[in-house]
């Protein structure tokens, strides 16, 4: 295949990480890793996100990472753009561009595009938010059920941010914002002709549970806790920001307003609990694409496998 970039997917703590450096340290020609990963582009959030250590990212060179600060936004169309430039820059090195991640509406704005979205009136989104104090969330989860079951099903019932998005669409629109996002993460068959992409998945769900939690008890014994610390006394970040909305710090932030130091096991039930939401979220748009390559996750030479599939995709012969 003649392709112009590779792109290695999965769900959270599925070990793209370990799978992306074998990749580009056993390819035949020179690879640059490009972060497909909403969390990765803010400075200052790097345990919580588990951003690939300085080892990592001296070994290979790595690019849409530390972009912005987390008080300000980043978008799918922005992702785009950037992700673009990044992949002529690294092809025009004679290197070849590998996206990897697990943020699937970055991959699908790439592999599709995306139709411009109607903005809403804050008026809109402040009547959203006073009827979510009176009626939860959840309530205005189900009725985004109803009118855009297909956006509804990928978002957790709390998921205020995108929730009270896709029902500002619809009120200013008339349309589902699913009707936005048409293409190949709806079901279509049809591959992208410039690249393909590996996509991690586990076999047993009590596989990748265990590895989420194995992942957030580590973050917690590096300091996670003293890094939201560090954001919050910065004084320009608040809980409805994206950045702050980031799985992880949400519920630490949440903690930590309530009290400090905040209550462990608490932190470490809810951000569990919102990793594994995240991660179901995630398998339900990679299955959406059945011209995927999968890989088991759990298997113990998973980057082994990626490596020689990568390498059959790519027309290299093997070492």
């Amino acid at each position: 295949m003649n392709l112009r970039y590779l792109c290695l997917a999965g769900p959270t703590a599925s070990g793209k990480t370990a799978a992306a450096l074998s990749l580009a340290e056993s390819l035949a020609r020179p690879v640059e890793i490009v972060s497909v990963d909403s969390a990765l582009v803010y400075r200052g959030m790097d345990i919580g996100s588990a951003k690939p250590s300085a080892a990592e990212r001296a070994a290979v060179p790595h690019h849409l990472i530390d972009l912005i600060e987390p008080s300000q936004s980043y978008s799918a169309a922005r992702f785009v753009h950037d992700a673009n430039a990044a992949m002529a820059a690294i092809r025009a090195r004679g290197a070849l561009p590998l996206l990897v991640g697990g943020t699937m509406l970055y991959f699908k704005a790439l592999f599709d595009g995306l139709d411009a979205l109607p903005s809403a009136p804050p008026a809109l989104r402040a009547a959203l938010a006073e009827r979510a104090a009176r009626e939860g969330w959840p309530a205005l989860h189900a009725e985004l059920a109803k009118i855009d079951p297909i956006t509804a099903q990928r978002l957790a019932a709390n998921d205020a941010q995108r929730i009270s998005r896709a029902l500002e669409v619809w009120q200013a629109s008339g349309r589902p914002l699913s009707s936005f996002h048409s293409g190949r993460f709806e079901g279509e068959a049809t591959a992208p002709q410039d690249t393909a992409l590996i996509s991690l998945e586990p076999t047993e769900r009590a596989w990748l549970h265990a590895r989420i939690a194995q992942r957030f008890d580590a973050m917690l014994a590096s300091g996670f806790i003293d890094e939201l610390r560090a954001l919050r006394a910065r004084g320009d970040l608040h809980a409805e920001l994206p950045s702050m909305r980031c799985v992880g710090y949400r519920q630490g932030w949440e903690q930590l307003e309530r009290h400090d130091p905040p209550d462990l096991a608490v932190l470490r039930e809810t951000g569990i609990a919102a990793t594994r939401q995240l991660a179901k979220r995630q398998l339900t748009w990679l299955r959406a694409m059945p011209w995927r390559h999968v890989v088991p996750a759990e298997a113990a030479d998973a980057p082994a496998q990626a490596t020689a599939l990568a390498r059959r995709l790519l027309g290299e012969a093997a070492p």
